[in-house]
């Protein structure tokens, strides 16, 4: 497929672009509706978020500019041009975070209040831009027979494991896991974004494993280092939040007190 989308004069309109934009857009409409469901500021709220996305994109950026600088360095014009790919899943995730709590002390949210609204939505993001990576013909795996892999893609002439089509698999799988999830009478706040996490992490971890292009930190892939560690400390802090007795998710509150209401 040609990255290009479509043309207008001398811009070129990128299938990447498209669809970053897409998941991103998707996940701004669905989680307001999440956040005025909870009975939240929305303005504050897209206030907030705004700067969440411009900050994640500038983390993911950052992050993948970090573990290929000596790539960047000898092409330093390459640096700030991402519609060439390149964003690093867990940069966004990290920066996007840290902006959420900080911007969540600023207005007021409770921070895992929001974490649990944005979860989902976030990893249908994620299986939406995955087919970035298809059109841009990056983030594949190592080479394979086709016939014993009947679903590879071909990359200059050679037929590799489709990488960027497990994760969006695995993420799409996901999103439909966590809208369950956040629907159970026993789940507590802050539990269906440390499940995300947590799941999340289990499917990169195994689906790094596959790739040729992993960012690399001396022998260790560094997309596999960080979702061990995340794995471990979304389960240690759920573990935890849970022997606290956190309150439970709010639709959960207010289904309950609407049902009160209504039997009185």
């Amino acid at each position: 497929m040609d990255p290009i989308a479509f043309q207008i004069g001398p811009l070129a309109v990128r299938w990447y672009g498209i669809l970053i934009a897409l998941a991103f857009l998707i996940a701004l409409m669905m989680t307001g509706r999440g956040v005025k469901k909870a009975g939240l500021d929305e303005e504050k709220y897209y206030s907030l978020v705004m700067v969440m996305i411009v900050m994640a994109i500038l983390g993911a950026r950052l992050y993948y500019v970090v573990f290929n600088w000596p790539y960047y360095a000898a092409h330093p014009g390459e640096i700030m041009a991402i519609w060439h790919g390149g964003l690093a899943v867990h940069g966004g995730l990290i920066a996007g975070t840290l902006t959420l709590f900080l911007g969540s002390r600023h207005y007021g949210f409770r921070f895992w209040q929001l974490a649990d609204i944005i979860a989902p939505w976030m990893i249908l993001g994620q299986a939406i831009g995955r087919w970035g990576n298809y059109f841009n013909r990056e983030a594949y795996g190592y080479a394979v027979d086709k016939a014993d892999v009947p679903w590879a893609i071909e990359i200059n002439g050679q037929w590799h494991h489709p990488t960027f089509l497990y994760e969006s698999l695995w993420d799409l799988l996901g999103f439909g896991i966590l809208m369950v999830i956040a629907r159970r009478p026993w789940v507590r706040e802050g539990e269906v974004a440390l499940i995300y996490l947590m799941y999340y992490s289990v499917g990169r971890f195994v689906i790094e494993g596959f790739r040729t292009d992993s960012l690399m930190l001396g022998p260790l892939r560094m997309a596999q280092v960080i979702s061990l560690l995340l794995f471990i400390g979304a389960g240690a802090v759920l573990l935890w939040r849970r022997r606290q007795g956190g309150p439970k998710l709010v639709s959960h509150e207010r289904k309950d007190t609407h049902d009160h209401e209504h039997h009185e």
